[in-house]
């Protein structure tokens, strides 16, 4: 009984994940805020730390706010996002925050860019898309040889508090928690992009980076 509950609610969650992208797009930053307790803009900028100078593109930009925390920094951040709720509501947040939008309504499996051109692709917490062949080719293609990829899509809730051990048993049961695999590296390297793991420690967290580099 317990098993045929644990799908059908993995399966309402899904869906629910699906549309906060779309017609539920009004909800997604507190959702975020909520099932993360708070944390979710702080994971998120993990994605930054071994960013080159040089043009920065984000998939699956959302509602942009990682966008506009890096139009301070030493690059031209671009964002791609498929659906156009989203790209609507980051318009509006950018505008807010005073920063001029860099915004393209696309897939992940067609850039619209030219071949070498980015520095470095981040996507945070990106649904199965990211894994599709087709966006790993295009991926390596747009980018400058030594630049990266890097995935941030996975996160160990280390806070002890009722509030964070919730939050860690939500994020395990949808699959977003737990340890690095080594087989996940298998689509970046038939890709062409040679992969790493690496754990970014914050206060009540550590993060899981997968960086695809691709070579000189």
């Amino acid at each position: 009984m317990w098993e045929i509950t644990s799908k059908l609610i993995a399966s309402f969650l899904r869906f629910f994940f699906t549309h906060l992208y779309t017609t539920l797009s009004w909800a997604y930053d507190f959702v975020a805020w909520t099932t993360s307790m708070g944390q979710w803009q702080k994971w998120q900028s993990a994605a930054t730390p071994s960013l080159q100078i040089g043009d920065l593109l984000e998939l699956g930009s959302g509602p942009g706010h990682l966008l506009a925390d890096l139009s301070g920094s030493v690059h031209r951040t671009v964002g791609l996002e498929p659906s156009t709720q989203m790209v609507k509501r980051a318009q509006r947040n950018l505008v807010r925050r005073g920063v001029t939008p860099m915004l393209t309504q696309g897939r992940a499996q067609a850039l619209p860019f030219r071949s070498n051109h980015f520095s470095d692709i981040i996507a945070t917490f990106p649904s199965e898309y990211i894994v599709d062949t087709a966006t790993l080719t295009e991926a390596f293609r747009v980018l400058q040889p030594r630049g990266e990829l890097v995935i941030v899509g996975l996160v160990q809730i280390t806070g002890d508090s009722l509030a964070d051990r919730f939050a860690a048993w939500l994020y395990r049961f949808t699959g977003q928690s737990g340890e690095p695999r080594e087989e996940w590296k298998i689509p970046l390297q038939e890709a062409g992009f040679s992969p790493r793991f690496e754990i970014i420690e914050q206060k009540r967290a550590r993060v899981l980076r997968v960086v695809g580099s691709k070579p000189a």
